[in-house]
């Protein structure tokens, strides 16, 4: 739910949090159409915008327009099926429009429409659906479809082959295993709703308080909100307080939010339903940086109407971290900006269960055309079309049903394999169906805050022209601190007699002196200590009767119990750097700050105007009166780009800002001008005018502002460093080598975001970065998608809203270039964006992604991603929770992706292919043992050796892949570009599977036709040879395949052999007991077993020598 805030009370922490897994589209105005007609050309020659340019549009227009049956035979049947299918789930999922509203306060009935209930539903499937639903999701691949019509056809006598237990009891092994697992994740997702559904509330009456369910709140309810409670709504509340926002935009600073003033005057909390008062609020939308709405109280003459702005809400999934919130409920449910911002959750599946399921159709294809040829020879006599299934179901076997055992016991494996590695302790894999993905990956979009960096900021250099102090000699100033203080404090009480007579201070300067270091690093210190929007926050202990006694009396105003809160961390940290050395701030409101000298003295200051950082201008002031002097002085802060050409003329600014930009530090440049009243008042009087300006208002505000920032004295340049993760550099590195492409989306900065980009590496110190403009229209992206066309081997840095005019106008020629960048940053990126981002380059690139977050707001770019990985971190466990994978230090994603994520593909990709082998071999023997005997549809082996070869006989060693390994783990982090070979899918292909495909013909048309020539008087004979033979040479192709040995494997490959040979005894139904005890026996197994496999490994042997892998040169 979203709050509009009314009134508030002083409380310690309060948690916000809505886990909706929603998404809402919404449409954006279009540019105006003279623009429709300008497409952005791609061309060697970078972007031409010239006359030729305007008239391609038109043309390809005219040619879209000419479709006739061609176009429909080679495609468009599927195109206008898909819009008949579109319109249709419209039509049947219409959702309802989205409004602007008017909420009356305490009054829910007086809402003119039904808005949603507040309740969470995050469950996929419900009671009626959960069985349809898990059915859908199995059966949708052609793999587990072909199962399921083979098995059912057991049921038709004419059909039968062999027994129903050998083909349903695999299959309904699979499906139970998924329905119990999918059955977990709904009763878990049910208690989890039911939880936050079921939360307590203090809702605001007539007659009082009242407690009320979280699913039972409605628009127009007045809230209490204590502290440590989940919320699901938004409100608009009454009362300074901070909250953060870290569940919403990633950001873990705590931001001021300001309430309505008109509330503010009313003498108790229960007068808010003796006035009538309403709000009136923009529609719901995703913008999580806006709002637009007015509050109106009718019961007064005039009316009173206050305009409302995002510093009046407060969002859903935020933290309110003092200040108790007593706020009107305007936005509930699906309609809040947490939800809006949220996607759904897709069940994901790997490219190598897509590669399986394209090979299992051609395996099918080749199945039908062997049945046809089969069916020909015959001459299509008799009933054909009984023949021909029987000899599809005959060979069935060339797709073998325990294909999907094998690999999903596999996974189970992989993902067991993970969580128990020590290098990387405490992941843990969600989805246990992708684990193989991890070594397909191209694209890696990370979060900035709390996954690159700890977002605590460390005070490392403080410059000022002539003399530079680090982190060993901030004694130094500390004791320069305490010098000029207490010589201030040692003068005679006639300094207080000055401060009585301000102004003629002010009005006779003296003559300009070259300042000593003591007085310099004086000032800088102070300038420090003002310029900010920092407040200190002290902790309430004493609550009597549920209602904060008096703040006086209350609270412990000591050291220890001040924290210092800002929207922006650095500000926090140069703060609290200035309490290190002596000056501390003590005690902040809307229009005065206090500072204490080292010596204990009050330094009071009337804060006459500040001026907020923005993007745009990249600095932020502040105009201080000292109350002891009367001393005006106007301080200002920003970026060195902002500062350069407002501070006087220096030699040295420019030079020390790229030497600690280098150290990866973030930079600012802090300046002063000291004015007299005189100065002070023309300019609040021309301030003032131009904030009651109607047009223009904010370039007339800028212009009296900037007639204030010329020649100001440049005081120091501060240098403050993010602590980044541990290895955070050496991780990405690694990464890089691999093949991988990074991109940071971040909800935070340019500039933070840019000094981030350096300080981590992601941008090496030798290229370039391009800053893309800020953008508004479709003219404004052409230009500059030519001016960045033009840049070669250049990082990319841009902001959400540059992204979203990029996207809307020029998508594929944006994504096309941003792909050719190393590395690519987006900042002010909103949760959807990130989302849109992923998805674009899946769909464009078709390369596999991975999304890696530890907060609310990476959700939706985890589960848009083939791969999401979270981590756990201080923004709490939502992001884990929501991953496929949950990691505890960005560093582990290095061995997780290099190691496990290697050893996934190659052992699935070995699994899969050595299982469908077995199939094919058999198949092969089934279809020459047919053509032998007159093309008759009868199978070569029935029953329990059917059974035994899919399953005890072959299953341990060939299952003993999952533990095979092409290079130690060691080897695969030393060098990571062996990782680039996986990406390409060479380890399972077309090319790797028709080499699977001819070995398994040779071996079984070797095994069959040597068997029938070497059996003697009885046919029972040619079952045991060629049955012993094939069991040996499935024995010794698993021994073939494997690169590294285990224990394990040697195991397996006895075990199954020793089960054979005890299985024989009892066998007497397909065995001649008497025969298989006989030298003829052994020595006919032991050559067709000698002739089937001799060759390959003297091919295997030629290989390695003469064309080794990659890997084999690194390890010998």
């Amino acid at each position: 739910m979203s709050i509009v805030w009314l009134h508030g009370l002083s409380i310690d922490h309060m948690y916000i949090k809505h886990p909706w897994g929603l998404k809402e589209e919404y449409s954006v105005e279009d540019e105006p159409s003279n623009l429709d007609e300008m497409p952005l050309m791609m061309s060697e020659d970078g972007f031409e915008n010239d006359e030729s340019d305007y008239q391609t549009l038109p043309r390809a227009r005219v040619n879209q327009r000419r479709r006739g049956l061609g176009w429909f035979l080679l495609g468009g049947w599927k195109v206008l099926c898909g819009s008949c299918c579109d319109c249709l789930a419209h039509v049947c999922r219409r959702k309802k429009e989205l409004k602007a509203r008017t909420v009356w306060l305490g009054c829910p009935e007086k809402c003119e429409e039904k808005y949603p209930k507040n309740a969470i539903k995050n469950q996929k499937y419900n009671i009626f659906t959960f069985v349809p639903g898990v059915l859908y999701q199995q059966f949708k691949f052609f793999l587990n479809l072909y199962f399921l019509v083979v098995a059912c056809s057991q049921f038709v006598p004419s059909l039968k082959i062999g027994y129903l237990y050998t083909y349903w009891a695999p299959l309904g092994f699979v499906l139970v295993v998924t329905m119990v697992r999918e059955a977990v994740d709904e009763v878990r997702r049910y208690r989890r709703d039911k939880e936050m559904n079921s939360q307590l509330y203090s809702k605001l009456t007539v007659r009082g308080k009242t407690q009320v369910k979280s699913s039972d709140i409605q628009v127009g309810d007045l809230i209490i909100v204590d502290k440590v409670i989940l919320v699901s709504c938004r409100y608009l509340f009454a009362c300074s307080c901070f909250i953060r926002t870290d569940q919403l935009d990633g950001e873990t600073d705590w931001k001021l939010k300001v309430a309505v003033i008109c509330t503010q005057r009313l003498p108790a909390v229960g007068d808010l339903f003796s006035i009538s008062a309403y709000v009136y609020a923009q529609r719901p939308q995703l913008d999580i940086h806006s709002f637009e709405g007015n509050f109106t109280r009718e019961d007064t003459d005039p009316q009173v109407i206050e305009s409302l702005s995002i510093e009046n809400t407060l969002w859903a999934s935020t933290v309110v971290a003092s200040g108790t919130v007593i706020g009107v409920v305007i936005y509930t449910g699906k309609e809040t900006r947490s939800v809006l911002n949220t996607s759904n959750a897709k069940n994901k599946v790997g490219l190598l269960d897509l590669e399986l399921n394209r090979l299992t159709k051609a395996l099918f294809l080749a199945q039908v055309v062997l049945s046809i040829v089969m069916v020909a020879v015959q001459g299509f006599v008799g009933p054909w079309f009984r023949n021909l299934f029987r000899f599809v179901v005959l060979f069935s076997y060339i797709i073998p049903i325990s294909l999907r055992v094998n690999l999903d016991m596999g996974k189970s494996a992989y993902g067991w394999m993970i969580m128990k590695d020590e290098n990387i302790p405490g992941t843990v894999v969600r989805t246990s169906t992708i684990p193989e993905e991890l070594g397909r990956l191209v694209y890696l979009l990370t979060d900035k805050t709390g996954t690159l960096t700890q977002n605590e900021m460390v005070f490392k250099r403080l410059h000022l022209g002539t003399v530079s102090y680090g982190t060993d000699t901030m004694d130094e100033i500390q004791n320069h601190i305490v010098q000029s203080y207490a010589q201030v404090t040692s003068q005679p009480s006639n300094g207080s007699a000055s401060g009585s007579t301000p102004s003629r201070k002010t009005q006779t300067p003296g003559p300009k002196v070259r300042k000593s270091v003591s007085s310099r690093i004086h000032e800088a210190v102070k300038a420090i200590a003002l310029c900010h929007n920092v407040t200190p926050v002290y902790e309430s202990h004493a609550i009597v009767n549920g209602e904060t006694e008096s703040a006086e009396a209350d609270q412990d105003f000591s050291d220890d119990n001040r924290t210092y809160q800002a929207s922006s961390p650095d500000e926090v940290e140069l703060v609290r750097w200035t309490q290190s050395v002596g000056l501390t701030l003590v005690n902040r409101d809307l229009t005065s700050l206090q500072l204490r000298t080292p010596s204990g003295q009050m330094l009071s200051f009337h804060i006459l105007q500040i001026f907020p950082f923005t993007s745009e201008s990249k600095r932020m002031g502040i105009i201080v009166r000292e109350e002891s002097t009367g001393d005006i002085a106007f301080y200002m802060k920003g970026a060195d780009v902002a500062m350069a050409s407002i501070v006087q003329y220096n030699d040295w600014l420019e030079e020390e800002c790229g030497n600690m930009a280098r150290e990866g530090l973030r930079t600012l440049v802090v300046a002063k001008k000291s004015l007299s009243e005189e100065q002070y008042q023309d300019f609040e009087n021309r301030y003032n005018q131009a904030k009651l300006s109607i047009h223009d208002r904010g370039l007339k505000v800028t212009a009296v502002v900037e007639s204030l920032e010329r020649e100001m004295e440049l005081l120091c340049l501060t240098g403050v460093e993010d602590q980044l993760q541990a290895d955070v550099r050496p991780t990405l590195e690694l990464l890089r080598n691999a093949g991988i492409k990074i991109w940071m989306l971040t909800g935070d900065k340019l500039e933070t975001a840019t000094c981030i980009a350096k300080s981590s590496h992601l941008v090496s110190r030798t290229q370039d970065i391009h800053i893309f403009k800020p953008i508004s229209s479709r003219g404004e992206a052409h230009l500059e998608l030519n001016a960045f066309r033009r840049k070669h081997d250049c990082a990319l840095v841009i902001s959400g809203d540059s992204l979203e005019v990029c996207l809307r106008y020029y998508e594929h020629e944006f994504v096309e270039l941003a792909c050719q960048c190393p590395a690519v940053v987006c900042c002010r990126c909103s949760p959807t964006q990130k989302a849109q981002i992923v998805t674009l380059l899946k769909q464009h690139t078709a390369n596999r992604t991975c999304a890696i977050g530890d907060g609310g707001n990476d959700v939706s770019m985890i589960q848009a991603a083939d791969c999401g990985i979270g981590i756990e971190g201080k923004e709490g466990k939502q992001a884990s929770l929501a991953a496929d994978f949950s990691i505890t230090q960005f560093k582990h994603i290095g061995r997780l992706l290099m190691v496990h994520g290697r050893n996934s593909y190659k052992r699935s990709a070995a699994l899969g292919q050595f299982v469908m082998h077995r199939g094919m071999i058999i198949s092969t023997m089934q279809a020459v043992f047919s053509s032998v005997f007159y093309f008759a549809s009868v199978p070569l082996y029935q029953g329990f050796l059917m059974v035994g070869y899919a399953t005890m006989y072959t299953m341990f060693p060939v299952f003993s892949l999952v533990l095979d390994q092409d290079v130690k783990p060691e080897m695969a982090l030393l060098y990571p570009e062996l990782y680039k070979d996986l990406t390409k899918g060479r380890s399972l292909s077309f090319k790797t599977f028709l080499i699977w495909v001819l070995v398994s013909v040779y071996q079984g048309g070797i095994l069959m036709y040597s068997a029938l020539v070497l059996f003697e008087a009885e046919f029972v004979h040619v079952v045991a040879i060629s049955f012993t033979a094939l069991i040996l040479t499935e024995l010794l192709m698993v021994a073939l395949t494997i690169r590294t040995w285990h224990w394990l494997m040697v195991v397996a490959e006895f075990f199954s052999l020793g089960c054979y040979l005890a299985s024989l005894a009892f066998l007497n139904e397909y065995f001649d007991l008497s025969f298989i005890t006989t030298w003829p026996f052994l020595w006919k197994v032991s050559a067709i077993t000698l002739v089937s496999c001799l060759p390959l490994y003297i091919i295997k042997y030629l290989k390695r020598k003469f064309s080794p892998p990659s890997y084999s040169k690194l390890s010998s």
